[in-house]
C-alpha cells in the first residue's frame, strides 16, 4: 500500500465521518476529530467521563498524520502512518465496525446533461501471512456488475477521479446484471486463487524450524517418563509459534457509479 493510497484512504475515511481538515496536503494531513471520533480512536475515557460528568465543555483532539516523510520541508509533528502500522490497523477496524461499506459516485463535468453511470463494486482485502514471522498483503480490486470485468488496483482508479458520496444531477444509473453479493464472491476467488498462486516456501521453512525446535524441546525431556505440565506448555508454545496460517479479511468497500 502505498503512501499515496494510505493518504487518500485516510482523506476518505475522516471525509464519510465527518471530519474537518485543518491541513491536507499530498503528504499529511490534520483533521478535527468529532467528539464521537475522539472516542473512538484517541484512547481518553477518562476525560469523555469527566467531560460528561461535570457538563464541562468538549474539546474533541486534532489529529496529524505522516504519510511520506520524505516529503516534509517543515517541522511536522504527527503520527507516521503506513500499511502496517497501528494507527492504519486501528482505523481499518473501526471502519469494520461501524459498516465498512459505502456507496459513492463519480462526479461527471456539466456538459453532459444525462451522465450514465455504471455499477461497480470495490473492495479492499488485507491477506495476512502468520507463522514466526507475520506479512501482511493488500489487495484492490473492482468487478463491472454489468459485464464482469475485473481490475486490480481498484483504489489507485479512483484515486484519479473525482467521487463524492451525492449523486450528478440527472445522472441515470445503470442496474446491476451481476448482484453485489455474487461480485463479491468472484472478487473472493480472485484472492484466494492469487493466494494459491503465491510463494509459500515460508510454510516450509516455519515447520523446519517448528520440527528444529521440537526436538531441542523433546531432548531436554529425554528420559523423563511423566512429562510435566511445562512440557506441555512449551509444546502448545512452540504450535501456536510456527503454525502457518492465512487470514483474509475485507478491509473496506463499497458500490461505485462511474462514468
Amino acid at each position: 500500500m502505498y503512501p499515496q493510497q494510505v493518504q487518500q484512504y485516510l482523506r476518505t475515511f475522516f471525509l464519510e465521518n465527518n471530519c474537518q481538515f485543518v491541513n491536507d496536503t499530498d503528504h499529511y494531513l490534520t483533521v478535527q476529530l468529532t467528539i464521537d471520533m475522539d472516542k473512538r480512536i484517541m484512547n481518553r475515557p477518562y476525560y469523555w467521563q469527566y467531560v460528561e460528568t461535570t457538563g464541562g465543555v468538549p474539546c474533541p483532539a486534532q489529529l496529524t498524520l505522516i504519510t511520506d516523510q520524505t516529503k516534509l520541508t517543515e517541522n511536522i509533528k504527527g503520527e507516521l502512518v503506513h500499511f502496517g502500522s497501528p494507527r492504519l490497523s486501528q482505523l481499518f477496524q473501526v471502519t469494520h465496525d461501524m459498516g465498512s461499506f459505502i456507496q459513492m459516485f463519480e462526479q461527471v463535468e456539466g456538459t453532459i446533461n444525462r451522465p450514465i453511470l455504471t455499477p461497480w463494486l470495490g473492495v479492499n482485502y488485507k491477506v495476512s501471512y502468520y507463522s514466526n514471522q507475520t506479512k501482511e498483503l493488500l489487495h484492490s480490486l473492482g468487478i463491472n456488475l454489468m459485464n464482469g470485468n475485473i481490475i486490480s488496483n481498484f483504489h489507485t482508479s479512483l484515486n484519479e477521479m473525482n467521487i463524492a458520496p451525492s449523486m450528478p444531477p440527472n445522472a441515470f444509473l445503470l442496474p446491476y446484471v451481476i448482484k453485489p453479493n455474487r461480485g463479491l464472491e468472484r472478487l473472493d476467488g480472485v484472492v484466494e486463487n492469487a493466494i494459491q498462486q503465491d510463494d509459500h516456501s515460508w510454510a516450509e521453512q516455519a515447520k523446519k524450524r517448528w520440527q528444529r525446535d521440537m526436538r531441542v524441546l523433546e531432548f531436554f525431556y529425554e528420559g523423563v517418563e511423566v512429562r510435566p505440565e511445562s512440557y506441555e506448555m512449551e509444546k502448545t508454545a512452540l504450535e501456536q509459534q510456527y503454525e502457518a496460517r492465512i487470514k483474509i479479511e475485507v478491509i473496506n468497500g463499497g458500490i461505485f457509479y462511474l462514468k
